[in-house]
């Protein structure tokens, strides 16, 4: 088995209430999926230990991790902002998600696995480094591509991010950190209106209004990031992987669907296989379409799995 899926019961009892779009269901959405395509068996199954606070300190102010420690709740629910919230559970899964990563690096790195998709919530690329944001409270694939460098001595890696939304959060850590490329496509202008003005050398936002089909996502992807990647030659590649993109989901604007995620996932590993030697790591972001969402996501595993 070289793909390793990390998840964690506890990220099932982060609850923003029956209304969120960014619900419990979709973790059970993507595991549904996977049995009824038959995946599940060929993954090697994980639960996602707590992140160490030094692993959170690398991208986050620990004036804000303390925040978020002093906001959790003992019962009933806390807003952090107009659309975070916790319950008593969030901070559990917010470790969990985080620490999720770190596990998949680690396993990774060690050869333990080839490549892993980390299912946890709640979702992080809009966490900046002092604020939640858009359902975010840690920044998992950020926390992640950090233990990379840090830990494990590597001096380039990527991120390509393909959600909806621009990934604001991960730019806003690592805008000054020439060692992590961040590639992120996003409908514009959408939430979190971000990202469309960006000229940095390691930062590759890629913006595109509403009603971007399939077709035309490929072309400005094949255009302007997969160049950009391939010269980069990251030695290990992360996804934020983010399916609220699919035409099925109406959270945003895009007509992608799930031929389009297999084709983002394989480009990406084919213009960097040569400096990774396959290393990958995929977080969670968004998808809240959950018919869409576990499609999807199965699409995206099984080009990782090689299957």
């Amino acid at each position: 088995m070289h793909t390793a899926y990390i998840t964690h019961p506890e990220c099932l009892r982060h609850d923003m209430g029956h209304q969120h779009p960014e619900s419990p269901s979709r973790l059970n959405a993507i595991s549904d999926r996977l049995h009824a395509a038959y995946l599940f068996d060929y993954l090697l199954h994980q639960e996602a230990p707590l992140a160490h606070r030094s692993h959170l300190a690398r991208v986050h102010d620990p004036a804000y991790i303390d925040a978020i420690e002093a906001a959790s709740p003992y019962e009933g629910m806390v807003n952090l902002d107009g659309d975070t919230a916790m319950n008593s559970h969030s901070l559990e899964a917010a470790y969990r998600a985080a620490g999720g990563g770190v596990m998949a690096v680690d396993r990774v790195m060690r050869g333990k696995v080839e490549n892993a998709f980390v299912a946890c919530r709640p979702p992080g690329h809009h966490a900046t480094r002092d604020r939640s944001m858009g359902f975010c409270i840690f920044n998992n694939v950020a926390v992640a591509a950090a233990h990379a460098l840090e830990a494990h001595g590597l001096k380039r890696v990527a991120i390509v991010d393909f959600d909806v939304h621009h990934g604001n959060g991960t730019e806003d850590i690592f805008k000054d950190d020439p060692r992590v490329m961040l590639c992120s496509t996003f409908q514009h202008p959408f939430y979190p209106y971000s990202g469309a003005d960006t000229v940095s050398e390691h930062i590759v936002n890629v913006p595109l209004p509403a009603g971007t089909t399939g077709k035309r996502y490929r072309e400005v992807f094949e255009e302007k990031v997969l160049p950009r990647l391939a010269a980069f030659q990251p030695e290990m590649l992360f996804f934020s992987a983010g399916f609220d993109g699919h035409r099925e989901d109406d959270m945003g604007q895009f007509g992608l669907m799930e031929a389009d995620y297999i084709w983002i996932t394989e480009q990406s590993l084919a213009v960097t296989q040569a400096h990774t030697g396959g290393r990958v790591v995929s977080v969670l972001e968004g998808g809240y379409d959950l018919s869409s969402l576990g499609r999807s996501v199965a699409e995206h595993i099984r080009v990782l799995a090689g299957l």
